[in-house]
Protein backbone atom coordinates (compact mmCIF):
# COMPACT_ATOMS: atom_id res chain seq x y z
CA UNK A 1 0.00 0.00 0.00
CA UNK A 2 1.00 3.65 0.16
CA UNK A 3 3.82 3.27 2.64
CA UNK A 4 7.60 3.47 2.42
CA UNK A 5 10.44 5.48 3.84
CA UNK A 6 9.90 7.89 6.70
CA UNK A 7 10.08 11.54 5.61
CA UNK A 8 12.15 13.99 7.65
CA UNK A 9 12.15 17.80 7.24
CA UNK A 10 15.46 19.47 8.20
CA UNK A 11 15.31 23.23 8.91
CA UNK A 12 18.58 25.15 9.37
CA UNK A 13 20.07 28.32 7.89
CA UNK A 14 23.55 26.75 7.66
CA UNK A 15 23.78 25.06 4.26
CA UNK A 16 26.71 22.83 5.21
CA UNK A 17 24.92 21.54 8.30
CA UNK A 18 21.77 20.86 6.28
CA UNK A 19 23.77 18.80 3.81
CA UNK A 20 25.54 16.90 6.61
CA UNK A 21 22.31 16.02 8.42
CA UNK A 22 20.60 15.08 5.16
CA UNK A 23 23.48 12.81 4.14
CA UNK A 24 23.49 11.01 7.49
CA UNK A 25 19.73 10.56 7.62
CA UNK A 26 19.66 9.37 4.01
CA UNK A 27 22.27 6.73 4.89
CA UNK A 28 20.01 5.70 7.78
CA UNK A 29 17.17 5.02 5.33
CA UNK A 30 15.10 8.21 5.60
CA UNK A 31 13.86 10.43 2.79
CA UNK A 32 15.04 13.94 3.65
CA UNK A 33 13.81 17.39 2.60
CA UNK A 34 15.82 20.48 3.63
CA UNK A 35 14.87 24.16 3.93
CA UNK A 36 16.72 27.25 5.21
CA UNK A 37 14.25 28.80 7.67
CA UNK A 38 10.90 28.53 9.41
CA UNK A 39 8.90 30.21 6.63
CA UNK A 40 10.17 27.70 4.07
CA UNK A 41 9.36 24.93 6.53
CA UNK A 42 5.76 26.12 6.86
CA UNK A 43 5.42 26.05 3.07
CA UNK A 44 6.96 22.57 2.87
CA UNK A 45 4.57 21.25 5.53
CA UNK A 46 1.63 22.47 3.43
CA UNK A 47 2.91 20.60 0.39
CA UNK A 48 3.87 17.24 1.88
CA UNK A 49 3.46 14.97 4.89
CA UNK A 50 6.49 14.56 7.17
CA UNK A 51 7.08 12.07 9.97
CA UNK A 52 9.42 14.36 11.94
CA UNK A 53 10.94 17.86 11.83
CA UNK A 54 14.53 18.70 12.85
CA UNK A 55 14.87 22.46 13.34
CA UNK A 56 17.50 24.92 14.46
CA UNK A 57 16.34 27.40 17.08
CA UNK A 58 18.08 30.53 15.76
CA UNK A 59 17.16 31.33 12.16
CA UNK A 60 16.19 34.42 10.14
CA UNK A 61 12.60 35.12 9.02
CA UNK A 62 11.06 32.62 11.44
CA UNK A 63 12.94 31.09 14.37
CA UNK A 64 12.64 27.57 15.72
CA UNK A 65 10.31 28.44 18.61
CA UNK A 66 7.82 30.09 16.26
CA UNK A 67 8.03 27.11 13.93
CA UNK A 68 7.47 24.77 16.89
CA UNK A 69 4.30 26.66 17.82
CA UNK A 70 3.08 26.44 14.20
CA UNK A 71 3.70 22.69 13.95
CA UNK A 72 1.89 22.09 17.24
CA UNK A 73 -1.10 24.14 16.10
CA UNK A 74 -1.37 22.86 12.52
CA UNK A 75 0.38 19.47 12.51
CA UNK A 76 0.07 18.26 16.09
CA UNK A 77 1.13 14.66 15.41
CA UNK A 78 4.54 15.59 13.94
CA UNK A 79 7.40 15.46 16.49
CA UNK A 80 9.83 18.39 16.42
CA UNK A 81 13.50 17.86 17.35
CA UNK A 82 15.34 21.12 18.02
CA UNK A 83 19.04 21.81 17.37
CA UNK A 84 20.92 24.03 19.77
CA UNK A 85 24.45 25.25 20.48
CA UNK A 86 26.14 24.51 23.81
CA UNK A 87 25.32 27.93 25.22
CA UNK A 88 21.58 27.68 24.56
CA UNK A 89 20.72 24.33 26.10
CA UNK A 90 18.33 26.05 28.51
CA UNK A 91 16.40 27.40 25.53
CA UNK A 92 16.14 23.88 24.12
CA UNK A 93 14.83 22.62 27.45
CA UNK A 94 12.23 25.41 27.37
CA UNK A 95 11.28 24.24 23.87
CA UNK A 96 10.75 20.71 25.18
CA UNK A 97 8.54 22.01 27.94
CA UNK A 98 6.53 23.78 25.24
CA UNK A 99 6.10 20.56 23.29
CA UNK A 100 9.31 19.80 21.36
CA UNK A 101 9.98 16.07 21.21
CA UNK A 102 13.71 16.26 22.03
CA UNK A 103 16.84 18.29 21.33
CA UNK A 104 20.33 17.74 19.92
CA UNK A 105 23.35 19.85 20.82
CA UNK A 106 25.75 21.08 18.11
CA UNK A 107 28.13 19.56 17.25
CA UNK A 108 25.86 16.53 17.51
CA UNK A 109 26.93 12.91 17.79
CA UNK A 110 25.70 10.79 14.88
CA UNK A 111 24.73 7.90 17.14
CA UNK A 112 22.64 10.25 19.28
CA UNK A 113 20.91 11.62 16.20
CA UNK A 114 20.08 8.09 15.04
CA UNK A 115 18.57 7.30 18.43
CA UNK A 116 16.57 10.51 18.76
CA UNK A 117 15.16 10.43 15.20
CA UNK A 118 14.43 6.71 15.47
CA UNK A 119 12.62 7.26 18.75
CA UNK A 120 10.58 10.10 17.22
CA UNK A 121 9.28 8.09 14.26
CA UNK A 122 8.60 5.05 16.47
CA UNK A 123 6.61 7.26 18.82
CA UNK A 124 4.49 8.48 15.91
CA UNK A 125 3.84 4.88 14.81
CA UNK A 126 2.86 3.90 18.36
CA UNK A 127 0.65 6.97 18.73
CA UNK A 128 -1.29 6.05 15.60
CA UNK A 129 -2.32 2.86 17.35
CA UNK A 130 -4.23 4.99 19.83
CA UNK A 131 -6.49 7.92 19.07
CA UNK A 132 -6.83 11.62 19.73
CA UNK A 133 -9.99 13.56 18.96
CA UNK A 134 -10.33 17.23 18.15
CA UNK A 135 -12.28 19.42 20.53
CA UNK A 136 -16.01 19.07 19.95
CA UNK A 137 -18.91 20.83 21.60
CA UNK A 138 -20.82 17.55 21.87
CA UNK A 139 -18.15 15.95 24.02
CA UNK A 140 -16.95 16.52 27.58
CA UNK A 141 -13.25 16.86 28.27
CA UNK A 142 -12.78 16.82 24.44
CA UNK A 143 -14.06 13.23 24.53
CA UNK A 144 -17.03 12.19 22.42
CA UNK A 145 -19.45 9.80 24.06
CA UNK A 146 -22.73 9.75 25.97
CA UNK A 147 -22.99 6.04 26.81
CA UNK A 148 -23.31 5.00 30.48
CA UNK A 149 -19.67 3.77 30.70
CA UNK A 150 -18.40 7.13 29.41
CA UNK A 151 -20.69 9.15 31.69
CA UNK A 152 -19.28 7.18 34.63
CA UNK A 153 -15.75 8.11 33.50
CA UNK A 154 -16.72 11.80 33.29
CA UNK A 155 -17.98 11.68 36.88
CA UNK A 156 -14.73 10.02 37.97
CA UNK A 157 -12.64 12.66 36.17
CA UNK A 158 -14.50 15.40 38.00
CA UNK A 159 -13.53 13.85 41.32
CA UNK A 160 -9.88 13.01 40.68
CA UNK A 161 -8.57 15.50 38.09
CA UNK A 162 -7.36 18.11 40.58
CA UNK A 163 -5.62 15.72 42.96
CA UNK A 164 -1.95 14.71 43.10
CA UNK A 165 -2.81 10.99 43.17
CA UNK A 166 -1.27 8.65 40.61
CA UNK A 167 -3.68 7.34 37.96
CA UNK A 168 -3.51 4.07 35.99
CA UNK A 169 -5.51 4.08 32.75
CA UNK A 170 -6.22 0.69 31.19
CA UNK A 171 -7.94 -0.29 27.97
CA UNK A 172 -7.37 -1.75 24.52
CA UNK A 173 -5.35 0.07 21.87
CA UNK A 174 -7.35 2.80 20.19
CA UNK A 175 -9.72 3.53 23.08
CA UNK A 176 -8.34 7.01 23.81
CA UNK A 177 -6.11 6.64 26.86
CA UNK A 178 -4.07 9.75 26.04
CA UNK A 179 -7.29 11.78 25.89
CA UNK A 180 -8.03 10.79 29.49
CA UNK A 181 -4.48 11.68 30.58
CA UNK A 182 -4.77 15.11 28.96
CA UNK A 183 -8.20 15.64 30.52
CA UNK A 184 -6.72 14.94 33.95
CA UNK A 185 -3.98 17.50 33.33
CA UNK A 186 -6.11 20.22 31.73
CA UNK A 187 -8.70 20.07 34.51
CA UNK A 188 -6.17 20.31 37.32
CA UNK A 189 -4.31 23.20 38.94
CA UNK A 190 -1.25 22.04 36.95
CA UNK A 191 -2.84 22.96 33.61
CA UNK A 192 -0.43 25.86 33.02
CA UNK A 193 2.61 23.64 33.59
CA UNK A 194 4.07 21.02 31.19
CA UNK A 195 2.27 17.89 30.05
CA UNK A 196 5.07 15.49 29.10
CA UNK A 197 4.17 12.29 27.24
CA UNK A 198 6.52 9.31 27.05
CA UNK A 199 5.76 6.24 24.96
CA UNK A 200 7.75 3.59 26.81
CA UNK A 201 7.33 1.14 23.93
CA UNK A 202 9.25 3.44 21.58
CA UNK A 203 12.40 3.73 23.73
CA UNK A 204 15.28 1.20 23.51
CA UNK A 205 15.56 -0.69 26.80
CA UNK A 206 19.16 0.37 27.43
CA UNK A 207 18.22 4.06 27.10
CA UNK A 208 15.11 3.98 29.29
CA UNK A 209 16.86 5.27 32.41
CA UNK A 210 18.49 8.23 30.62
CA UNK A 211 15.20 9.04 28.92
CA UNK A 212 13.25 9.20 32.18
CA UNK A 213 15.87 10.60 34.54
CA UNK A 214 18.36 12.37 32.26
CA UNK A 215 22.14 12.01 32.15
CA UNK A 216 25.34 13.92 32.84
CA UNK A 217 27.95 14.72 30.23
CA UNK A 218 30.13 11.67 29.48
CA UNK A 219 27.81 9.24 31.28
CA UNK A 220 27.86 6.97 28.21
CA UNK A 221 28.97 7.00 24.57
CA UNK A 222 27.15 9.80 22.78
CA UNK A 223 26.41 11.82 25.94
CA UNK A 224 28.21 14.92 24.68
CA UNK A 225 26.37 17.21 27.10
CA UNK A 226 24.20 16.98 30.20
CA UNK A 227 20.52 16.47 29.45
CA UNK A 228 17.40 16.56 31.63
CA UNK A 229 15.06 13.59 31.64
CA UNK A 230 11.29 13.55 31.28
CA UNK A 231 10.75 13.72 35.03
CA UNK A 232 12.65 17.03 35.19
CA UNK A 233 10.82 18.43 32.16
CA UNK A 234 7.47 17.61 33.82
CA UNK A 235 8.35 19.43 37.08
CA UNK A 236 5.16 20.93 38.58
CA UNK A 237 3.19 19.42 35.68
CA UNK A 238 2.00 15.99 34.58
CA UNK A 239 4.10 13.07 33.32
CA UNK A 240 2.17 10.59 31.17
CA UNK A 241 3.90 7.20 30.85
CA UNK A 242 2.13 5.36 28.02
CA UNK A 243 2.68 1.60 27.58
CA UNK A 244 4.05 1.40 31.13
CA UNK A 245 4.32 -2.40 30.86
CA UNK A 246 7.22 -1.96 28.40
CA UNK A 247 9.56 -0.61 31.11
CA UNK A 248 12.22 -3.25 31.91
CA UNK A 249 11.93 -4.92 35.31
CA UNK A 250 15.35 -3.63 36.39
CA UNK A 251 14.18 -0.06 35.72
CA UNK A 252 10.94 -0.49 37.61
CA UNK A 253 12.75 -0.28 40.96
CA UNK A 254 14.14 3.16 40.10
CA UNK A 255 10.77 4.30 38.82
CA UNK A 256 9.13 3.18 42.07
CA UNK A 257 11.67 5.18 44.09
CA UNK A 258 11.09 8.29 41.96
CA UNK A 259 7.33 8.04 42.49
CA UNK A 260 7.51 7.37 46.21
CA UNK A 261 10.26 9.79 47.17
CA UNK A 262 9.86 12.47 44.52
CA UNK A 263 13.55 12.35 43.62
CA UNK A 264 15.97 10.44 41.39
CA UNK A 265 19.58 10.36 40.20
CA UNK A 266 20.61 11.29 36.68
CA UNK A 267 22.67 8.67 34.86
CA UNK A 268 26.25 9.47 35.83
CA UNK A 269 25.07 11.95 38.48
CA UNK A 270 26.24 12.14 42.09
CA UNK A 271 23.36 13.95 43.79
CA UNK A 272 19.60 13.38 43.72
CA UNK A 273 17.21 15.71 41.90
CA UNK A 274 13.86 16.51 43.54
CA UNK A 275 10.75 17.01 41.41
CA UNK A 276 7.04 17.63 41.88
CA UNK A 277 5.28 15.54 39.25
CA UNK A 278 1.75 14.18 38.93
CA UNK A 279 2.12 10.74 37.31
CA UNK A 280 -0.41 9.18 34.95
CA UNK A 281 0.35 5.74 33.48
CA UNK A 282 -1.46 3.73 30.81
CA UNK A 283 -1.32 0.22 29.40
CA UNK A 284 -3.28 -2.04 27.06
CA UNK A 285 -2.03 -5.15 28.87
CA UNK A 286 -3.38 -6.99 31.89
CA UNK A 287 -0.78 -6.04 34.49
CA UNK A 288 -1.79 -8.76 36.94
CA UNK A 289 -0.87 -11.32 34.29
CA UNK A 290 2.42 -9.49 33.75
CA UNK A 291 3.06 -9.71 37.51
CA UNK A 292 2.34 -13.45 37.53
CA UNK A 293 4.83 -13.96 34.70
CA UNK A 294 7.51 -11.91 36.46
CA UNK A 295 7.55 -9.08 33.92
CA UNK A 296 6.07 -6.43 36.20
CA UNK A 297 6.71 -5.66 39.85
CA UNK A 298 3.75 -6.04 42.16
CA UNK A 299 4.80 -3.15 44.42
CA UNK A 300 5.00 -0.80 41.41
CA UNK A 301 1.57 -1.94 40.24
CA UNK A 302 -0.06 -1.04 43.54
CA UNK A 303 1.78 2.29 43.61
CA UNK A 304 0.44 3.12 40.13
CA UNK A 305 -3.06 1.76 40.68
CA UNK A 306 -4.10 4.35 43.27
CA UNK A 307 -6.85 5.68 41.00
CA UNK A 308 -7.71 3.15 38.26
CA UNK A 309 -9.64 4.25 35.16
CA UNK A 310 -10.69 1.60 32.66
CA UNK A 311 -11.70 2.66 29.15
CA UNK A 312 -14.26 0.32 27.56
CA UNK A 313 -13.72 -0.90 24.00
CA UNK A 314 -16.00 0.53 21.33
CA UNK A 315 -18.04 -2.69 21.12
CA UNK A 316 -19.14 -2.05 24.74
CA UNK A 317 -20.31 1.52 24.00
CA UNK A 318 -22.19 1.01 20.73
CA UNK A 319 -24.51 3.96 21.34
CA UNK A 320 -21.47 6.23 20.93
CA UNK A 321 -20.64 4.89 17.46
CA UNK A 322 -23.05 7.22 15.58
CA UNK A 323 -21.68 10.26 17.46
CA UNK A 324 -18.08 9.31 16.69
CA UNK A 325 -18.84 8.43 13.08
CA UNK A 326 -20.58 11.79 12.50
CA UNK A 327 -17.64 13.61 14.13
CA UNK A 328 -15.09 11.87 11.91
CA UNK A 329 -17.29 12.36 8.84
CA UNK A 330 -17.35 16.13 9.37
CA UNK A 331 -13.60 16.18 10.06
CA UNK A 332 -12.59 14.08 7.04
CA UNK A 333 -15.05 15.53 4.53
CA UNK A 334 -13.76 19.00 5.42
CA UNK A 335 -10.11 17.92 5.20
CA UNK A 336 -10.63 16.08 1.91
CA UNK A 337 -12.77 18.92 0.47
CA UNK A 338 -15.78 16.66 -0.16
CA UNK A 339 -18.39 19.21 0.88
CA UNK A 340 -21.32 18.28 3.11
CA UNK A 341 -21.65 14.51 3.48
CA UNK A 342 -23.97 12.37 5.57
CA UNK A 343 -24.37 8.79 6.74
CA UNK A 344 -27.51 6.90 5.82
CA UNK A 345 -29.40 5.20 8.70
CA UNK A 346 -28.51 1.83 7.21
CA UNK A 347 -24.79 2.69 7.18
CA UNK A 348 -24.96 3.80 10.81
CA UNK A 349 -26.68 0.52 11.74
CA UNK A 350 -24.00 -1.49 9.95
CA UNK A 351 -21.34 0.43 11.91
CA UNK A 352 -23.18 -0.24 15.18
CA UNK A 353 -23.19 -3.99 14.47
CA UNK A 354 -19.48 -4.23 13.67
CA UNK A 355 -17.23 -5.14 16.68
CA UNK A 356 -14.41 -2.63 15.86
CA UNK A 357 -11.39 -4.62 17.07
CA UNK A 358 -9.23 -1.53 16.39
CA UNK A 359 -11.65 0.65 18.36
CA UNK A 360 -11.89 4.40 17.66
CA UNK A 361 -8.74 4.49 15.51
CA UNK A 362 -10.21 1.84 13.20
CA UNK A 363 -13.49 3.74 13.01
CA UNK A 364 -11.71 6.94 11.99
CA UNK A 365 -9.68 5.11 9.34
CA UNK A 366 -12.82 3.51 7.89
CA UNK A 367 -14.61 6.87 7.72
CA UNK A 368 -11.61 8.52 6.03
CA UNK A 369 -11.33 5.76 3.43
CA UNK A 370 -15.09 5.80 2.79
CA UNK A 371 -15.19 9.58 2.35
CA UNK A 372 -12.37 9.33 -0.16
CA UNK A 373 -13.98 6.57 -2.25
CA UNK A 374 -17.71 7.30 -2.03
CA UNK A 375 -19.46 8.83 -5.03
CA UNK A 376 -22.12 11.32 -4.04
CA UNK A 377 -22.78 12.96 -0.70
CA UNK A 378 -24.45 10.08 1.16
CA UNK A 379 -22.56 7.09 2.57
CA UNK A 380 -24.56 3.86 2.30
CA UNK A 381 -23.74 0.32 3.50
CA UNK A 382 -22.36 -0.61 0.07
CA UNK A 383 -19.73 2.13 0.46
CA UNK A 384 -18.37 0.61 3.68
CA UNK A 385 -15.65 -2.07 3.81
CA UNK A 386 -16.97 -5.62 3.35
CA UNK A 387 -16.21 -6.65 6.92
CA UNK A 388 -18.41 -3.81 8.19
CA UNK A 389 -21.18 -4.57 5.70
CA UNK A 390 -21.33 -8.20 6.77
CA UNK A 391 -21.24 -7.68 10.50
CA UNK A 392 -24.12 -9.43 12.27
CA UNK A 393 -25.68 -8.60 15.63
CA UNK A 394 -23.02 -10.56 17.55
CA UNK A 395 -20.19 -8.59 15.95
CA UNK A 396 -18.96 -11.61 14.00
CA UNK A 397 -18.25 -11.17 10.30
CA UNK A 398 -18.80 -13.48 7.42
CA UNK A 399 -15.39 -12.45 6.11
CA UNK A 400 -13.70 -13.62 9.31
CA UNK A 401 -15.52 -16.98 9.20
CA UNK A 402 -14.52 -17.42 5.57
CA UNK A 403 -10.89 -16.61 6.37
CA UNK A 404 -10.77 -19.29 9.07
CA UNK A 405 -12.21 -21.88 6.67
CA UNK A 406 -9.63 -21.21 3.95
CA UNK A 407 -6.80 -23.71 3.56
CA UNK A 408 -3.23 -22.31 3.35
CA UNK A 409 -2.62 -23.97 0.00
CA UNK A 410 -5.79 -22.45 -1.40
CA UNK A 411 -4.68 -19.00 -0.24
CA UNK A 412 -1.49 -19.19 -2.29
CA UNK A 413 -2.97 -20.85 -5.37
CA UNK A 414 -3.84 -18.81 -8.48
CA UNK A 415 -7.07 -17.05 -7.67
CA UNK A 416 -6.57 -17.83 -3.97
CA UNK A 417 -7.13 -15.46 -1.05
CA UNK A 418 -3.66 -13.94 -0.96
CA UNK A 419 -3.63 -13.29 -4.68
CA UNK A 420 -7.08 -11.72 -4.45
CA UNK A 421 -5.91 -9.54 -1.55
CA UNK A 422 -2.92 -8.34 -3.58
CA UNK A 423 -5.13 -7.56 -6.56
CA UNK A 424 -7.71 -5.81 -4.39
CA UNK A 425 -4.97 -3.78 -2.67
CA UNK A 426 -3.55 -2.65 -6.01
CA UNK A 427 -7.04 -1.74 -7.22
CA UNK A 428 -7.77 0.26 -4.06
CA UNK A 429 -4.38 1.98 -4.32
CA UNK A 430 -5.07 3.02 -7.90
CA UNK A 431 -8.56 4.28 -6.97
CA UNK A 432 -7.12 6.36 -4.11
CA UNK A 433 -4.59 7.97 -6.44
CA UNK A 434 -7.20 8.68 -9.13
CA UNK A 435 -9.52 10.19 -6.52
CA UNK A 436 -6.75 12.35 -5.05
CA UNK A 437 -5.70 13.61 -8.48
CA UNK A 438 -9.31 14.42 -9.34
CA UNK A 439 -9.81 16.34 -6.09
CA UNK A 440 -6.65 18.39 -6.65
CA UNK A 441 -7.30 19.11 -10.30
CA UNK A 442 -4.37 16.95 -11.37
CA UNK A 443 -1.87 18.69 -9.07
CA UNK A 444 0.60 15.91 -8.27
CA UNK A 445 2.20 17.77 -5.36
CA UNK A 446 -1.15 18.42 -3.68
CA UNK A 447 -2.29 14.86 -4.37
CA UNK A 448 0.88 13.50 -2.75
CA UNK A 449 0.21 15.63 0.32
CA UNK A 450 -3.37 14.37 0.48
CA UNK A 451 -2.15 10.76 0.30
CA UNK A 452 0.66 11.48 2.81
CA UNK A 453 3.44 10.26 0.52
CA UNK A 454 6.25 12.04 -1.29
CA UNK A 455 5.80 13.45 -4.79
CA UNK A 456 8.46 11.06 -6.05
CA UNK A 457 6.65 8.04 -4.59
CA UNK A 458 3.40 9.18 -6.19
CA UNK A 459 5.07 9.60 -9.58
CA UNK A 460 6.41 6.03 -9.33
CA UNK A 461 2.94 4.73 -8.46
CA UNK A 462 1.36 6.69 -11.32
CA UNK A 463 3.80 5.11 -13.74
CA UNK A 464 3.14 1.66 -12.27
CA UNK A 465 -0.62 2.06 -12.71
CA UNK A 466 -0.42 3.71 -16.13
CA UNK A 467 -1.55 7.11 -14.88
CA UNK A 468 0.38 9.65 -16.92
CA UNK A 469 1.41 12.78 -15.00
CA UNK A 470 -0.45 15.84 -16.36
CA UNK A 471 1.60 18.33 -18.36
Amino acid sequence: MLTGKKHILVVDDEANLRRLIAAQLTQDGYEVHTVADGKEAVAALKEQHFDAVISDLRMPNMDGMTLLAHVQAEHGDIPVIVLTAHGTVETAVDAMRLGAFDFLTKPFDRAEMQLVVGKAVRTVDQRHKDVALDADERGRYRIIGESPPMVAIYHLLEKVADTPATVLITGESGTGKELIARALHENSSRRQRPFIRVNCGAIPRDLMEAELFGHEKGAFTGAVTSKPGRFELAHEGTLFLDEISEIPVEMQVKLLRAIQEGEFDRVGGIKPTAVDVRLVAATNRELKSEIASGRFREDLYYRLNVLPIHLPPLRERRTDIPLLAEHFLLKQSTRLKRGSMKLSPEAIEAMRNYPWPGNIRELENVVERTVLLTDGDTIRPKDLPLEVQRADERGETAAAVADEAEDDSAENAPGGLKQQVREASAKLERELIVRALAQTGGNVTQAARLLKISRKSLQIKMKEFGLREPS
